[in-house]
């Protein structure tokens, strides 16, 4: 249903004043999306849509991917009462709320099915969404079977880990690993073959590690500023590191990082 909004009082607004503070938008079991390419992937997505705050010239845009959704409320207002609602700038005249809903299990993401000979992401301390959106998008780029998230990781419905992603977050299967690290003894149990990421110049090459790798990697990743802690190393199965020719070189952006590594494992595990 399609709405107009000329009042930034108007009480349907009131979601949309917790865009700016994402510990409450979290409370209230919301996220939200900005974006006019973000928002038909929040459409097309799992995620149940709560409803959308555009412009006229957004709404135009949209039309043909909300007419085959005529059960999502759409609020159409000015650009500044869209601004005052979510409290910042950057939404080109398109703002949208999703639910959260219950949160995946490892478990589940873990059981065999489609995609299943296909690489994990785990991640342990990535905090920042900038890494976060750009790391789903990598594993979405490279047809990841899901990521895995270690405590100290970023929420990967914070809007920004969405914008960065290009909606890739909204796609990509996601669990939180609560029991770390012993969850990395359960991908290996599941017939995972746990890779941990590392600047170590002791530890072999990515692709001498996958060489004759014959089940599907859980590609793991730590923080830039630390890397991976002692626990995670160790609970790997093995070690590995990307070779770089510039000896002035001592490591990669996480992202990069992980692309190559995705790359790298994914035609041994088709």
């Amino acid at each position: 249903m399609i709405a107009r909004i000329d009042d930034a009082a108007d009480p349907r607004l009131a979601p949309y004043a917790m865009v700016a503070d994402p510990a409450a938008l979290a409370r209230a079991g919301l996220f939200a999306a900005e974006g006019r390419l973000v928002a038909p992937r929040l459409i097309a997505s799992a995620y149940r849509v709560h409803s959308l705050l555009v412009s006229d010239s957004a709404l135009e845009r949209l039309r043909p991917v909300l007419e085959t959704r005529p059960d999502i409320d759409v609020l159409v207002a000015p650009a500044g009462i869209i601004s005052a609602a979510g409290g910042y700038d950057f939404h080109r005249g398109c703002l949208a709320l999703g639910y959260r809903g219950a949160p995946r299990e490892l478990a589940e993401l873990l059981e065999p099915g489609a995609g299943s000979l296909h690489s994990l992401v785990v991640l342990e301390g990535v905090s920042n969404p900038d890494n976060i959106g750009g790391l789903f998008r990598s594993a979405h780029a490279f047809a990841a079977r899901g990521v895995i998230l270690a405590a100290g990781c970023g929420d990967p419905l914070y809007r920004k880990a969405i914008r960065t992603s290009m909606g890739a977050t909204l796609d990509v299967p996601w669990a939180a690993a609560n029991e770390w690290p012993a969850d990395l003894g359960l991908l290996t149990s599941r017939g995972y073959r746990v890779i941990a990421m590392t600047t170590d110049a002791g530890a072999p090459p990515l692709r001498d590690a996958i060489a004759h790798l014959d089940r599907p990697a859980a590609l793991l990743f730590g923080s830039e500023g630390y890397g991976l802690s002692r626990d995670a190393l160790a609970a790997a199965d093995v070690q590995a590191r990307i070779p770089m020719p510039n000896a002035g070189a001592d490591s990669l952006n996480v992202v990069s990082a992980a692309s190559i590594a995705l790359y790298e494992a994914r035609p041994r595990v088709r």
